[in-house]
Formats: structure tokens, C-alpha cells, sequence
């Protein structure tokens, strides 16, 4: 339904299964966080600068790492990307922590955003003006962003300790996003 309202989203569950959601988890805390946001962060094949709202070739950090290679090859064979993705953030959210509305940088990165959510549910906003449209992701999901989705709505997550979706409480537990994207250079 959610895809009707806001041309271009796309709600994958249970896009990942248990044990490979455990493996990227575990993965992921084995290597080294930023912590220069109100959250936790690592950046892979390229940095993103936040303040600049830019990536440069510069900032090219290398290859993405085995796990997330793997994903992203997957997004590419299954048509999600025109090529695979080379740019990945992962973002940790503990209760209580979220992100402002925002569209992705559109000169930084090309026509398709996807964020696969591991831990914890929350609820994300995608808004266009007065309308706004909330979306539960589910652990192990995938959210792919095109098209509108992509350009013309913005996502924010609240920051809050519980969400309430179609009447439901849904408390928060620690959540990684990975966020999957293909850089453009000049």
C-alpha cells in the first residue's frame, strides 16, 4: 500500500534471515565505529561528509568489505542497481536516537537508496509536504528508495523509546541500518 502513496518505495520483509542478520551483526561490531554524530557510524568504499553534504573520489575509502560486498552484489543482481552499489553506511540507533527529515544527497548519489534495518523495529516518516506516510521496518527488512521516494520525499526517524504503528507498541531495541547507495563523481 505504502508503495501507492509514495511512488518509488519499495518494503522488502524479511529481506534477510535470521542467521545472516547475526553474521552482519556480528561482523559489523568486530571493526572500529565513529563516533562523531549523536550516533554511532562506519563508512565503507567512500566517506560521506555530513557538514559539506558531498563525497569526492578523495574520499575513497576502498573496496567494500566481504559482508557488504556480498549485499550489495545481491541488490545489483536482483535489478534493485543499474551497477553495484559502492557507497555503505552503517548507522547504530539505540532507543531513543533517530535521524532528521532529509533527502539523500542528490549530486553525491545516484537514483536508488536502500536500507536494510538489522536489530530492532522502528517506524520511518517519509513526508511530502502535509502528507506523511509512516512505514514500519521490521528487523531484516529492506527498503528501497526510487524515483519520488528517492527525490521528492524526505525520511526522517523520531527520536524516541517506543513507536505506535496501526495501533501497535513497538519498544526499541538497538538498530543497525545499512545503507546501500552508488557514489557519482564529476
Amino acid at each position: 500500500m505504502t508503495d501507492a502513496i509514495v511512488p518509488g518505495l519499495t518494503y522488502l520483509p524479511d529481506y534477510l534471515d535470521a542467521a545472516h542478520q547475526d553474521r552482519l551483526l556480528a561482523a559489523i561490531d568486530g571493526l572500529p565505529w565513529l563516533g562523531d554524530l549523536q550516533r554511532r557510524v562506519q563508512h565503507y568504499g567512500y566517506r560521506y561528509d555530513y557538514k559539506a553534504r558531498r563525497v569526492e573520489a578523495s574520499m575513497a575509502l576502498g573496496p567494500l568489505p566481504a559482508w557488504g560486498a556480498e549485499v550489495a552484489q545481491r541488490l545489483h543482481a536482483e535489478g534493485w542497481f543499474a551497477v553495484p552499489p559502492d557507497q555503505l553506511i552503517v548507522n547504530e540507533y539505540e532507543p531513543g536516537q533517530g535521524i532528521t527529515k532529509h533527502v539523500d544527497c542528490v549530486p553525491c548519489f545516484d537514483d536508488t537508496v536502500v536500507s536494510i534495518s538489522l536489530g530492532s523495529a522502528c517506524v520511518i516518516e517519509l513526508a511530502q509536504g502535509e502528507v506523511k506516510v509512516p512505514v514500519l521496518l521490521e528487523p531484516r527488512s529492506a527498503l528501497v528508495l526510487k524515483e519520488d521516494a528517492r527525490y521528492r520525499w524526505t525520511h526522517a526517524i523520531a527520536g524516541r523509546k517506543k513507536d505506535v504503528y496501526q495501533g501497535r507498541a513497538y519498544s526499541r531495541g538497538r538498530r543497525v541500518s545499512l545503507t546501500f547507495r552508488k557514489v557519482l563523481l564529476d
